[in-house]
């Protein structure tokens, strides 16, 4: 799994899919970036493996929007390890905002990571 398969993946659900901050939102999108490293594996004084946390945010004004449990079927399809973290309904906005943490998973080779995106 990669940065741009985990987006691909997202963009099953919509076409607005944003990396970092929204550039114009409509009524339902998703923003997501990476947050974090998870985990790591390492041999011989280097890195072999690298896990990275990323959070996917998903905002709809629709209460019981299906897009929510097609997120999670395509994470799961994908083999894309996750957890919803939080969700909010946000009364500046109208929006209801879904939060999950996903991890990506690397395994470095002699290109130090260069297909990672």
């Amino acid at each position: 799994m990669t940065m741009i398969e985990l987006r691909d993946t997202l963009l099953t659900i919509t076409e607005s899919i944003f990396h970092y901050k929204p550039l114009k939102p409509g009524n339902k999108y998703i923003v997501w970036s990476e947050i974090t490293q998870s985990g790591a594996k390492h041999a011989d004084n280097k890195a072999t493996h690298q896990a990275i946390r990323c959070a996917v945010h998903f905002f709809t004004k629709d209460e019981f929007d299906h897009d929510f449990f097609r997120i999670q079927r395509k994470f799961n399809d994908a083999e894309i390890p996750w957890r919803l973290n939080s969700v909010q309904y946000e009364e500046d906005t109208g929006f209801i905002h879904y939060e999950w943490y996903v991890d990506v998973d690397y395994d470095w080779g002699e290109d130090d990571g260069q297909d990672c995106f």
